[in-house]
């Protein structure tokens, strides 16, 4: 069987968003770069491009948060989801981020890669039901910004993740809840993931997982789990 027609056969495809459908993933690496280049004390190792693939990609941003603090030994208190940008808690330094990225899609707008929506487009030709499964909780400003909104018959994203109670990447819940509401199984759903932690949710849920190599490795990729892994998503229809 071949990625292609894998992918013609499944009874629905859930995409991950940021650097996979569009090229966010770039943008949130800058707005972590920039929080954390201010945030942490000169005497720790500066946030690279490895902190950013290893401890945040994928992940709701809290968990992220906690995750590059945890490996420079560092610990600040959890906060609340209400706590302003400048205050030294887990949760302001997540909304701190949030700002960030949020400044700059509004400033600078959505790139969608060329494969992803030839992808797109070919599966709705197909009539294949389709869905975003991302931990951000900006999935429907990029989608809208980037004219997918009306794309997608699902979106679970970082706020529905709250509001239901969800758990985050590499928990499969998300994606569970995705293939739930369309009504398929997940051993006939394909996952389409560039992160690690969201190959593993995959993976763990039984779906069947196509990695996208935009950075992160094609070994680290399949080590999380990834049937195949692929360079550009117009790969899938060569």
């Amino acid at each position: 069987m071949t990625e292609r027609v894998a992918v013609q056969q499944a009874a629905a495809v859930l995409f991950d968003l940021d650097g996979v459908l569009t090229d966010t993933a770039a943008v949130h690496r800058r707005a972590w770069t920039t929080l954390f280049t201010e945030f942490l004390p000169p005497q720790v190792a500066p946030f690279t491009d490895d902190d950013y693939y290893n401890l945040v990609d994928g992940k709701p941003r809290i968990d992220g948060v906690r995750a590059v603090l945890s490996s420079r030994g560092l610990r600040l208190p959890d906060g609340t989801v209400d706590d302003v940008p400048e205050a030294a808690t887990v949760h302001g330094l997540g909304n701190r981020k949030n700002g960030r990225f949020t400044e700059i899609v509004h400033r600078d707008g959505v790139d969608v890669f060329d494969g992803s929506l030839r992808l797109v487009n070919a599966l709705a030709a197909l009539r294949i039901p389709m869905g975003v499964v991302s931990s951000s909780r900006n999935a429907v400003l990029v989608l809208d910004t980037a004219g997918l909104l009306g794309r997608f018959a699902v979106i679970v994203d970082g706020a529905v993740a709250e509001r239901d109670g969800l758990a985050g990447k590499p928990d499969p819940a998300m994606f569970l809840a995705a293939a739930g509401a369309l009504g398929v199984e997940p051993t006939e759903t394909i996952v389409i993931e560039d992160a690690v932690s969201g190959v593993e949710a995959g993976r763990r849920g039984g779906f069947r997982v196509i990695g996208v190599d935009r950075g992160t490795g094609p070994a680290a990729l399949r080590a999380a789990g990834a049937d195949v892994v692929i360079g550009d998503l117009a790969d899938l229809l060569t």
